[in-house]
C-alpha cells in the first residue's frame, strides 16, 4: 500500500516534494555514430559519397602499389579473357563454315523427314526459317553458356582469392596465391554462384545478339570504335607475319580478332552482373553464408550503399575512358584515319600503335584490380556504416 500511495502522490500532484530527476553526465564526443545515418534519402551523399567512393579507389591504388604481388590477378584475367576470344573466334569460324552449314542443313532435312507429318499439320512454315533459326539459338546457347560458366568461374574464383588474402593481411605484403589457396576452400559455393551468373550472363548476351536494333547498335559502335586509328591496324590478322611463329601466329591472332567482338560484349555483360552483385563474394568466402542468404543481403547492402558504389566505379570509369579518348591523337597527329589497304603501315605508328594497345588494356586490367581491391572496403563500410580510415584520409603514398 505504501508504493501505491507513493505512486499515486507522485503522479496526481499530491506529492509536497517532487521526485528529484538525476541526470547523469553524457560526454558528447562518446556518442556513437549512427550506422547508415549518411544514407538517408536514397544513399545520396553529396560530396561526402564522391570522397568514399574515390576514397575506396586511391586506397585500391595504393594497396596494390604496396603489394605488387596482387599484379598477378590481372595478368590472370587478361590470359582468360584473351583465351576466351581465341575460343569464341574457333566456334565462330566453325559454325559460319560451308562443311557446318551443309551438315546443318542435311540434319534439319533428316529431322524434318521423321516428324513431317506433325509439323506439316501445325505448323507448315517450320521449315526452312523457323527450323535454322531455333537450331542457332539452340547452339547459340549452348555454346554461350559453356564459355561463361569457364569465364564466371574463373573471375569470381580469382576476387574470392583477392578478397580472401586482403582480409587476411595483418600489417604486412599479402600474398596472392596464399588467397587462392584459402579460395579453393569455398569452391561448392563459387561454382554454384558461376553457374546462376552464367545462365544470367547467358539470357543477356542471347537478347543482345537476337534484339535487331541492340545487336545492330552494339556491333556499329565496336565496329567504329575498333576501326579507327591505331586499333584497325592492329587487331588485324595481318600483324602476325611481324611474330616469328609463323604461321601459328597468324592463326592465333585470325581467331581472337573473330572472337574479340563476342568477348568485348561478354565481358560487358559480366561486369554489370557483378557490380550488381559486388558483396555476393565477400558474403560467401568471409561471412561462409548460404547462397540465397549471399544474395539477398549483397542486394540489401548494395541499396544502402549504392551512392559510395557508384562513385567509385564512375572514378575508375573516367580513367580508362580518358585514355580510351587518347587514341584521338593518332588520327589528328596523321592528319587522318591511317589507311590499312596496304600493309604494314609505316613502322613508327605500327611501333607507337602496339605500345599504346598494350598500355591501354594493361591499364583496363589495373583499373579492374583496383575496383576488386576497392570491393572490400565498399563491403566493410556496407556492414559497420564506415568508411574504413585509411581508404578517407590517408593520402597516396
Amino acid at each position: 500500500m505504501d508504493r501505491i500511495s507513493v505512486f499515486v502522490n507522485c503522479w496526481m500532484g499530491l506529492c509536497r516534494k517532487p521526485p528529484a530527476i538525476r541526470a547523469s553526465h553524457t560526454d558528447p564526443g562518446n556518442l556513437p555514430e549512427p550506422a547508415f545515418e549518411r544514407h538517408m534519402g536514397g544513399g545520396a551523399g553529396g560530396s561526402g559519397t564522391i570522397r568514399r567512393g574515390t576514397g575506396a579507389a586511391l586506397q585500391g591504388v595504393r594497396t596494390l602499389i604496396h603489394n605488387p604481388q596482387l599484379l598477378w590477378f590481372p595478368l590472370f584475367v587478361a590470359l582468360e579473357l584473351g583465351g576466351i576470344s581465341i575460343i569464341l573466334g574457333v566456334l565462330s569460324a566453325v559454325s559460319s563454315s560451308l562443311e557446318w552449314r551443309f551438315f546443318i542443313d542435311s540434319y534439319i532435312e533428316e529431322w524434318r523427314f521423321s516428324v513431317d507429318p506433325f509439323i506439316t499439320q501445325w505448323w507448315p512454315h517450320f521449315y526452312p526459317h523457323n527450323a535454322r533459326l531455333l537450331y542457332s539459338l539452340v547452339m547459340t546457347f549452348v555454346t554461350t553458356i559453356v564459355v561463361e560458366l569457364v569465364t564466371v568461374f574463373c573471375l569470381a574464383f580469382l576476387l574470392a582469392g583477392l578478397v580472401l588474402c586482403l582480409s587476411s593481411r595483418k600489417d604486412c605484403p599479402v600474398s596472392f596465391f596464399h588467397g587462392i589457396a584459402m579460395a579453393g576452400k569455398h569452391i561448392r559455393p563459387i561454382t554454384r554462384w558461376s553457374g546462376i551468373m552464367a545462365l544470367a550472363g547467358t539470357l543477356l548476351f542471347i537478347a543482345c545478339q537476337y534484339s535487331y536494333l541492340l545487336n545492330l547498335s552494339i556491333s556499329q559502335f565496336l565496329f567504329n570504335v575498333l576501326s579507327q586509328s591505331p586499333f584497325n591496324y592492329i587487331f588485324t590478322t595481318n600483324l602476325g607475319n611481324i611474330f616469328p611463329s609463323g604461321q601459328f601466329g597468324f592463326m592465333g591472332l585470325h581467331f581472337f580478332n573473330i572472337g574479340l567482338m563476342d568477348m568485348l560484349i561478354l565481358s560487358a555483360v559480366n561486369v554489370l552482373l557483378f557490380v550488381l552483385t559486388l558483396f555476393v563474394i565477400p558474403l560467401l568466402v568471409l561471412e561462409k553464408t548460404s547462397l540465397k542468404e549471399a544474395v539477398v543481403h549483397s542486394f540489401s547492402l548494395m541499396r544502402k550503399n549504392w551512392s559510395d558504389v557508384a562513385a567509385c566505379i564512375i572514378g575508375l570509369g573516367v580513367v580508362v575512358c580518358a585514355a580510351l579518348l587518347m587514341s584521338l591523337i593518332f588520327p589528328a597527329a596523321a592528319g587522318g584515319n591511317i589507311a590499312v589497304d596496304y600493309w604494314p603501315p609505316p613502322a613508327e605508328w605500327l611501333a607507337a600503335g602496339i605500345l599504346y594497345v598494350l598500355t591501354l588494356i594493361g591499364l583496363a586490367f589495373v583499373v579492374a584490380t583496383v575496383g576488386g581491391i576497392a570491393t572490400l572496403d565498399l563491403y566493410t563500410s556496407a556492414k559497420t556504416g564506415q568508411m574504413p580510415k585509411s581508404a578517407e584520409t590517408e593520402p597516396i603514398a
